[in-house]
């Protein structure tokens, strides 16, 4: 399930507010729930797409974006690398998938989640480069993993692994190049890392 779908599925327009996804799956939780509907054999198939439809989108839109009115910082207000809201920004046609990738898709973000929290990144990346190569088509897997990519260098420059962070930022943008704020972000990290080098010559 892809972002379009779960906004389609809960009758929503592409940005929605989390009050507003909270609000359309209550109604429809309501109006699709199999025990209101014990004569329709569908009910419970489209009860199970819409909760994945919530689950997916609140997971999506956990973080409040950052206020573009801000000015941003020179460097970081605390060591852990700032949480990148994962969402698409390309129009792009996900591949239809069955029931088990679904829940596939939904488990493994929610892994990779658990991954960046623990600062586990080697085995987020292993995570999202298995996804990629069984769901190669798929734009929210290669989002993810450039993504992966993009925290795992964070955390590198961090620990100073200076030549080591350049290679993942460049690899998230070859593997992403469509999304504009993740090639904002990266751009400030590249600042962000000449300025290290710079200062330790």
């Amino acid at each position: 399930m892809n972002i379009a779908d779960s906004y389609r599925l809960l009758g929503l327009r592409t940005g929605a507010t989390h009050e507003d996804i909270k609000a359309a799956y209550r109604k429809l939780a309501r109006q699709l729930h199999p025990d209101m509907n014990p004569e329709d054999d569908r009910a419970k198939e489209r009860f199970i797409r819409i909760t994945e439809a919530y689950q997916f989108l609140l997971g999506i839109i956990a973080e409040k974006p950052p206020d573009p009115t801000e000015a941003p910082s020179a460097e970081p207000q605390s060591a852990e690398p700032p949480k990148v809201t994962i969402k698409v920004t390309h129009p792009q046609t996900a591949p239809e998938l069955s029931l088990i990738d679904r829940q596939l898709l939904q488990t493994s973000y929610e892994q990779l989640q658990d991954f960046f929290k623990l600062k586990k990144f080697p085995r987020a990346i292993a995570l999202v480069e298995g996804l990629a190569q069984r769901f190669p088509d798929h734009p929210d897997v290669r989002q993810w993993q450039a993504i992966t990519y993009h925290r795992w260098a964070q955390h590198l420059i961090q620990e100073r692994n200076y030549e080591k962070a350049r290679l993942y930022l460049k690899k998230a943008l070859r593997t992403d190049p469509h999304n504009r704020r993740l090639w904002a972000e990266i751009d400030q990290d590249f600042r962000r890392l000449e300025e290290r080098v710079y200062r330790r010559r």
